[in-house]
């Protein structure tokens, strides 16, 4: 039992790591080698490395050995820098003469302001650590909230019915069947293809309409002895003959491609044609959190498939109009 009872200090000691230097100035302190410690713990201050308890045990132990060596200026710095360390720290009265003990306190009154400036330092240093603890709990907190509301909305999709799609809707043109399907890229190909052709065909159809005028024909007296007849005619003049021509090709092309790009985009939209979508996955918080891509994502980087969109134009010629639509892949 007395065995136990004396290793329990050593191993409580050896559990908690320290500086071999500081140890070694405490025991010649408490062997009343005041030269010496005042020496090595200044040196020992002056390198550095050590925590802030042992930082102040030094200069206790310097200035403690400074005052006993009537070294009065250094007891003056060890101590003031232990206070400023700690503006409260008070000497154990069972170990510290009364001298040393007054002697401290009447430092700490001398340099009262200094202190009291410290100690406001201190003060808002801890409301400073305390508001950002509050703030790290708080994000902590929205974190958490973030990741089960995810979790909430993962289960809500995956148990949400699946909307059917309309076959009705692959008929309807400007890529309607496609933008249903999710094909997004798709849709917008038949879209602007299809409202350029329109466009073009309508653009077409006013320009031919715009040329027709009402000419007056006047009879001669040849065809009616007594006196001459005059009646309107409503046609296009012969100088616009030939603009008319071309007006009208372009009107009919223009028209007959718009109803093929429709039966195409019908016939995509049909071959492609799912009564249910497929469900989509919600993202999982691990993956929210750390931005990382679907497995898939760079496969799908690495082959872009890149549609211009589609250009119609209409430019003047010789006696009419052209007009057109470009496509390139």
């Amino acid at each position: 039992m007395l065995a136990l009872v004396a290793s329990a200090p050593a191993l409580g000691q050896s559990a908690v790591p320290g500086d071999p230097e500081t140890a070694r100035i405490r025991t010649e302190f408490e062997y009343g080698k005041y030269a010496d410690v005042l020496q090595r713990a200044t040196a020992r201050i002056a390198r550095g490395n050590l925590s802030e308890s042992e930082v102040m045990e030094l200069h206790k132990y310097a200035g403690l050995s400074a005052y006993y060596l009537r070294k009065m200026p250094e007891a003056e710095s060890h101590l003031w820098a232990l206070l400023q360390l700690d503006p409260d720290y008070t000497f154990d009265p069972f170990v510290v003469p009364p001298p040393a003990i007054d002697y401290l306190e009447s430092l700490r009154k001398q340099r009262s302001r200094q202190l009291d400036a410290i100690r406001e330092q201190r003060r808002l240093g801890a409301d400073r650590l305390r508001a950002e603890t509050q703030e790290l709990a708080r994000a902590r907190a929205e974190a958490e909230l973030q990741r089960r509301r995810i979790e909430e909305l993962s289960q809500q999709l995956s148990d949400a019915p699946i909307p059917s799609r309309s076959m009705v809707l692959n008929f309807v043109p400007f890529g309607v069947g496609q933008f249903q399907q999710r094909r997004t890229k798709a849709g917008v190909l038949f879209a602007v293809s299809e409202s350029a052709l329109a466009a073009t065909s309508i653009a077409a159809y006013l320009f031919y309409d715009s040329l027709i005028r009402d000419q007056p024909v006047t009879v001669d007296d040849r065809l009616t002895p007594d006196r001459t007849f005059t009646f309107t005619v409503r046609g296009i003049p012969p100088e616009h003959h030939q603009q008319a021509n071309v007006l009208r090709i372009l009107k009919y092309s223009s028209a007959g491609a718009f109803f093929l790009v429709y039966a195409i985009g019908v016939g995509d939209a049909i071959i492609h044609h799912r009564d249910h979508p497929a469900p989509i996955s919600a993202p999982t918080h691990s993956a929210v959190s750390s931005g990382e891509s679907p497995p898939d994502a760079s496969v799908r980087r690495s082959h872009p498939t890149v549609v211009e969109s589609p250009r119609a134009y209409v430019a003047p010629i010789d006696g009419g109009l052209s007009a057109g639509i470009t496509l390139r892949f």
